[in-house]
């Protein structure tokens, strides 16, 4: 394999990276070319200086491109560090983009490449790769093939729900007194005596109003007010952007008597709906609009050929009443000698 390093985003290569993300060990949006693109102008809304620096690695076999580790290099628990775009707090699920065949391969010169091309780094420092990706025991075995320490740790719960294409069959799967919970508050806000219904962003002229007012929402819980800084709300903004143009965009809203109660922000991308973040108006408690929306969405999953109803990281008691199942995101640690 041929490796290259690259200092700037490879643009010549965005149609090649997202189909090799087709094929790769990990398919999860926020290893797409446009997001990790998006994320790198602002840093992850101000989550790292500007002083940080792009280290890219692609690596290619007989004129094609095999793998790509979409790496930064920066200071982290106060030594010099190599992390994954998208690390730590934004991004989800992160990983290598490489195809199975040919990650044992490709780690293997990964490895010695970086020690050579970046010779000022301690330690490779990938966060929230699933418990189930193949490259944690490659990389293990990668590392210990060339005598460099290996630890790995679990991060944080990332629940999900497996969906059955019925919302009927959905229910019947929970546990009863939840179903009977759901069932009572999307009733009670259908014969509610005000108007109530959920609606979907699709016109790019109401893109702008409705981030904002996405936003607006969030911003009525006092922690995540704290956390929409001004570069985090424009990181936010870009990636809704983003979502929107490449057609994976679900911001989804529970309007009550012509006002916007709760939002979500998901990706329907692939046969999956990706839960990212939510919004909340407190004045309209009494609708119980946070879980009407997610019963709403949930029904609209089962309908619409989504698979997987991904809540992805955080262990809220809510994501365990409607249904959903552990699994972790981990964080992998290859120190060099």
């Amino acid at each position: 394999m041929q490796y290259t390093l690259h200092t700037t985003f490879p643009e010549a290569l965005k149609a090649d990276w997202n189909a090799l993300l087709d094929e790769s060990v990990s398919h999860v949006p926020f290893l797409r070319y446009e997001y990790l693109y998006n994320w790198w102008q602002t840093r992850g809304g101000g989550e790292w200086p500007e002083e940080s620096r792009l280290a890219i690695v692609t690596a290619s076999e007989n004129g094609r491109l095999v793998g790509i580790a979409p790496l930064f290099r920066a200071e982290h628990a106060g030594r010099p560090a190599l992390l994954l775009l998208g690390s730590i707090e934004v991004s989800d699920y992160l990983d290598l983009i490489v195809r199975p065949a040919d990650l044992a391969a490709f780690l293997d010169g990964l490895l010695p490449f970086l020690a050579e091309a970046l010779p000022d780094w301690q330690a490779l420092n990938l966060y929230n790769l699933l418990d189930s990706s193949p490259s944690l025991p490659a990389l293990q075995a990668a590392a210990s093939a060339r005598g460099w320490g290996f630890r790995q740790e679990q991060l944080q719960h990332s629940p999900y729900i497996p969906l059955p294409g019925d919302w009927e069959t959905y229910l019947a799967g929970i546990d009863k007194k939840q179903r009977h919970e759901i069932r009572r508050k999307m009733r009670r806000a259908e014969e509610s005596s005000v108007p109530v219904g959920w609606s979907i962003t699709r016109d790019p002229a109401d893109l702008e109003a409705d981030m904002e007012s996405f936003l607006d929402l969030m911003s009525q819980d006092p922690e995540k007010a704290a956390f929409l800084t001004p570069a985090m709300r424009k990181h936010m903004r870009a990636t809704m952007r983003c979502a929107f143009e490449e057609g994976c965009l679900q911001l989804a809203f529970l309007n009550i008597d012509g006002k916007r109660a709760a939002g979500y922000l998901n990706f329907h991308y692939l046969d999956r709906l990706w839960i990212y973040n939510s919004g909340l108006d407190r004045s309209f408690g009494e609708y119980s609009p946070g879980w009407v929306l997610l019963g709403d969405l949930l029904q609209w999953a089962n309908q619409n050929g989504v698979r997987e109803f991904d809540f992805m990281r955080g262990d809220e008691e809510y994501k365990y009443r409607f249904g959903a199942v552990d699994r972790f995101v981990m964080r992998a640690v290859v120190d060099r000698p």
